[in-house]
């Protein structure tokens, strides 16, 4: 859903922002470390108990995560590397993040709801894979209602308004589960729409050719054209053989034309 309605606004906004930083020696991947390195401090200080700090840590990292495309695309090294650890440390983040989380209630007197941010996270790989699937075969994936800023922002907030986050968590869970089953039906159809013309093509190329029936002719004609192919034929025939190759072929032409009529 970000990507689909508020990818443009930001854009605008951080836009500005990357043509700063692209004055200043920062990288696009020392930002995206940045934000992994803070991720992770976030994971474990959400896990000792202090939500208040991890909200910070969480915010920018997210922020970190949100200029580095901007600044890459201002000094104009985009690549697929970089794309590639975008990604990867997407996925570094949400897994300390959630498992911070998930310790955190291990140790909080409510061990029961250690499996709530791991059943986020295990949801949050599904939508990822998903995505990444598709785009390898062609398809679009993008899209859904709890992509990886709402799940982010959702977590900012219950970390802000801790006496809430359980049942952020509960709202986060479910739309996730719906962002998986959203993306899965997006692919089908497209994989489906692929596959029904794909028997048709599939027919026609590999149709045996239709072959005729063998007639007098073509045993005359081919025989005069291997007389005439033949090494010594080329390198000189004799008026003898150059007749009779003729006469095969003057035979083969009229035992044709017998054929036709």
């Amino acid at each position: 859903m970000f990507d689909g309605h508020l990818r443009a606004g930001v854009d605008k906004t951080t836009g500005p922002i990357g043509k700063a930083l692209a004055k200043t020696p920062l990288s696009a991947d020392s930002l995206t470390i940045a934000g992994i390195v803070l991720s992770v401090l976030a994971g474990v200080v959400v896990a000792s108990g202090r939500l208040w700090v991890g909200f910070i840590l969480v915010v920018s990292g997210a922020i970190s995560d949100l200029l580095d495309g901007p600044l890459a695309k201002t000094k104009g090294t985009t690549s697929k590397r970089g794309a590639f650890f975008d990604s990867f440390s997407d996925r570094v983040s949400d897994l300390f993040l959630f498992g911070g989380l998930g310790w955190y209630f291990l140790h909080s007197g409510r061990p029961d709801l250690s499996a709530l941010p791991f059943g986020i996270y295990g949801a949050a790989s599904l939508i990822s894979y998903q995505r990444a699937k598709a785009e390898s075969l062609g398809f679009s994936a993008k899209g859904g209602i709890m992509e990886r800023g709402e799940r982010i922002f959702a977590l900012a907030a219950g970390l802000l308004f801790s006496p809430i986050l359980i049942a952020i968590l509960w709202i986060t869970l479910v739309l996730s589960v719906v962002t998986v089953v959203q993306r899965f039906l997006k692919i089908w159809s497209q994989a489906s729409a692929s596959v029904v013309s794909s028997p048709r093509r599939f027919r026609k190329e590999h149709e045996a050719p239709v072959r005729r029936q063998f007639q007098r002719s073509d045993f005359f004609r081919t025989a005069g054209a291997r007389r005439l192919s033949h090494p010594r034929r080329r390198s000189g025939a004799s008026p003898a053989s150059s007749s009779f190759s003729r006469w095969l072929e003057h035979r083969g032409t009229r035992s044709f034309g017998d054929s036709d009529s």
